[in-house]
């Protein structure tokens, strides 16, 4: 029998356990709720792993994680395995689905030396990489629907797609642990979309039981992946509306002072297109960036006036405050607490071109990893870079690639 799900109170109450044998000691964090928040974008989520694994050498105790799309299934590893197996299982899976569906892999000395030798053919290679990708698929993650859906044909909603991801269900049972992420070590929020009101949820184990097919839907993304039914409600990829969760994790209730690193693998910031795969490539960073500098900056206003309101009712005597209806309801919307987001964002490489969020190459997962893991060490070795905020707005963000 599937386990409950927990309560908010629950959920917090048990993520001081999280960091029992085989983790690292944590570090002492003046934060309430220690966040890691995890975007889409297909094969680039290799970086987010890497950024995991510093998190987790450095003993950082997260109590949340949040994620839409790949980064649902990073979630799903992260949160359903054991302390001292979750960077183990995270590059289990992601050796797995670096993989072709059905012809073998080059063998690895040979695509070492192709991924490791000029520009030109680093590209090329990478290029057949992401062709294999889509003519055949990956292992344990998708494979090409056939019979293809046919224009003009009607078909079942979860069969309308290019790919068929069963695959994947087997592959989280095979390497997650569902019981554990419903147990409320950690707090787990998923985003999808609901393909016929159009509304954006989050599926949270603090409201709802977890299954393989919550954390499929968030990544259902058409028309590749069909809409994955939950409750006789089918739904599609978070990425779609939003393709980060941070203004869930920032804006969840009640207020307590976080600590969030917002993980990104699209970066709003470009180069101009010159050709028409780089316009794709283009559309893609700008539309699934999500504006996370947008998201940021609100939310610092926001927090800025709640300081500042708190600071007012602090000079209306105390009477008053509890009998006035509007100093009643300020109360209620004023707060103090404090927010640090640390943003990570992914920096694209000289060989990546429009089909870098579907070139699962073992070689180029590897290297993704390895620039999540050295981006989260530069940041973490910020001096104060994790200290509560000071400044009036009680709200800062750090960004090692845009120092202030």
């Amino acid at each position: 029998m599937k386990p409950r799900a927990r309560t908010e109170k629950q959920a917090v109450d048990a993520m001081e356990l999280q960091h029992e044998a085989g983790a690292p000691s944590a570090p002492a964090l003046p934060y309430e709720t220690i966040a890691l928040v995890l975007q889409g974008g297909g094969a680039l989520g290799a970086y987010q792993a890497g950024v995991f694994e510093g998190l987790h050498e450095a003993g950082i105790p997260l109590n949340w994680i949040a994620g839409i799309s790949i980064g649902a299934l990073n979630t799903a590893l992260i949160a359903g395995n054991p302390p001292e197996r979750r960077v183990e299982r995270l590059r289990a899976f992601w050796e797995t689905i670096c993989q072709p569906a059905f012809f073998p892999s080059l063998p690895a000395p040979v695509e070492f030396a192709l991924f490791n030798s000029t520009d030109q053919v680093r590209t090329l290679f990478t290029a057949s990489q992401a062709a294999s990708a889509v003519v055949q698929g990956q292992l344990g993650f998708f494979v090409p629907r056939f019979p293809p859906p046919m224009p003009g044909v009607s078909n079942d909603p979860d069969k309308v797609s290019w790919y068929d991801t069963s695959p994947l269900r087997d592959t989280l049972l095979k390497f997650c642990d569902f019981d554990r992420i419903n147990s409320g070590e950690i707090r787990v929020s998923v985003g999808a979309v609901n393909v016929g009101t159009g509304n954006f949820i989050y599926f949270d184990s603090t409201r709802t039981t977890l299954a393989p097919e919550h954390f499929m839907a968030s990544g259902a993304l058409p028309p590749a992946f069909a809409p994955v039914e939950i409750d006789g409600e089918y739904y599609w990829d978070g990425g779609i509306v939003s393709n980060t969760p941070l203004m869930e994790v920032l804006r969840a209730s009640p207020r307590r002072d976080t600590l969030a690193f917002q993980v990104d693998l699209w970066s709003a910031r470009g180069p101009l297109p010159r050709s028409m795969p780089d316009v794709t490539e283009r559309q893609k960073d700008v539309q699934y960036s999500s504006r996370t500098r947008f998201v940021t900056d609100t939310m610092q206003r926001e927090q800025r006036y709640r300081n500042v309101l708190r600071h007012v009712l602090e000079q209306v005597p105390e009477a008053q405050r509890k009998t006035d209806p509007w100093c009643i309801e300020a109360q209620q919307i004023a707060c103090g607490k404090k927010y640090n987001v640390q943003h990570l964002i992914y920096k694209q490489k000289a060989y990546e071109h429009h089909y870098k969020d579907y070139q699962f190459g073992l070689q180029t997962m590897r290297d993704h990893w390895s620039a999540g893991l050295a981006d989260i060490r530069r940041t973490l070795a910020v001096k104060n870079g994790l200290a509560l905020p000071d400044n009036d707005a009680g709200f800062v963000t750090h960004d090692i690639h845009r120092r202030k």
